[in-house]
This record gives structure tokens, sequence and C-alpha cells, in this order.
């Protein structure tokens, strides 16, 4: 089935919705303004509910038809019980948690597998910002260091070791420019991080 709405997704999202299986039960952490749930609804007929704190996030994908809630995830994901969903989208929201490894232990407790993504602080153009001794700022940084929703940064190698100690198998990851998987020097030219992952215990049972 090919993407429809492309101009209201990013060509990030468009890719990885190729990973989320039809009709899987979603739950999307930050879903911001619901454009990636009202997409897998509409094309790859899933359901599913989005996590926001924002107001006018949570206004807009309301809007779009999104059942939304609104949630601190710093409080965690008590509200859903294990393996609710088939699949849990974290993207581009868990760097801006302030405890990261719990975080990512609580949607993967929910969710069979689980998507995140994340700025790849490796990105080459994010190195040779730091060398003239300055803050990166790129499309997938675009805040300036004063003003950064941003309290973590990590790279491609950073986040599978976290993984691991989490005892998670990841089973892919992608680092992707303008949209498009980079297979050359991915930590050095993917200015975004994408995993697909599951519990560990898991292995074996599919």
């Amino acid at each position: 089935m090919k993407f429809e709405d492309l101009s209201t997704l990013r060509p990030d999202l468009a890719f990885i919705a190729h990973w989320v299986n039809e009709r899987a039960h979603v739950l999307d952490v930050g879903c911001g303004d619901g454009a990636m749930l009202r997409y897998l609804e509409k094309a790859k007929h899933c359901t599913g509910y989005g996590v926001e704190i924002a107001d006018d996030k949570v206004l807009e994908s309301t809007q779009r038809g999104i059942s939304v809630i609104q949630h601190d995830m710093e409080q965690g994901l008590d509200l859903f019980a294990d393996d609710a969903f088939d699949m849990v989208l974290c993207l581009s929201s868990l760097q801006m948690m302030q405890h990261v490894e719990a975080r990512l232990r609580d949607i993967v407790r929910v969710g069979k597998e689980a998507i995140v993504s994340f700025p790849n602080f490796a990105y080459w153009p994010h190195r040779a910002a730091l060398l003239k001794g300055r803050m990166p700022v790129s499309r997938s940084l675009p805040y300036q260091w004063f003003d950064t929703p941003n309290l973590r940064y990590a790279t491609i190698y950073d986040f599978k070791e976290l993984a691991e100690k989490c005892g998670l198998e990841v089973l892919e990851y992608v680092a992707l420019a303008e949209g498009k998987p980079v297979s050359f020097l991915p930590n050095l030219r993917g200015s975004l991080a994408v995993f697909r992952l599951r519990k560990r215990d898991l292995v074996g049972q599919a």
C-alpha cells in the first residue's frame, strides 16, 4: 500500500511506518500532532492511543480524530497493563525524558515490540559544530542550547548499550538521513537513529 498524505508526514515517519504491522494495536508515546497514528489508522488499519503532555499538541491530535490521553510520560505508563499493545512508538521523545532507562523499560513493558527514534549526536555536522566550539543545531536538533527540550544526547552505539543493559533485543536499527536509510558509516552519516526492540525473554517464542 502506498503512503498517503506524505505532505503531513515527515520522511522519517513514512519509513518507520513500514515496521508497524497491519491492524496492530499501537501506543504512540509523545504523539505530537497525531499525524503518525492517524496515518497508521487510515493506511494500515491500526488501532490505538496517543499519549501527549502539551496542550496544543493534544488539541491537534484530537482534531485529527486521534484518541489521545494527556499524560506526563515522566510519571510512567502504569495506566496500561503489560503487553497491552502490539507496538509502542516513542519517536524523538525519549531524549526529552529525565529518567531515560526507567521510561525505556516502561515502553517495552506495555508493548510486545517498540520503535524508538532519537537524534544521533554522532552525526557529522554535530561533530563539526563541536569542533568549532559550538553546540550543534540541525534539522534533527533544531533548538539552541538554551531553549532545547532535549535533556539527553546519545549516539547509535550509546543506545545499543542501554538496550542491552535493559535486557532488550534489538531486532533492527537504522540511521536515517532525510528519511532514507544510511548503510555506509551510519553513526557518522545518519541524523536520526531508529531502533525496533522487544523484551529479550520473548526470543524464540514468535
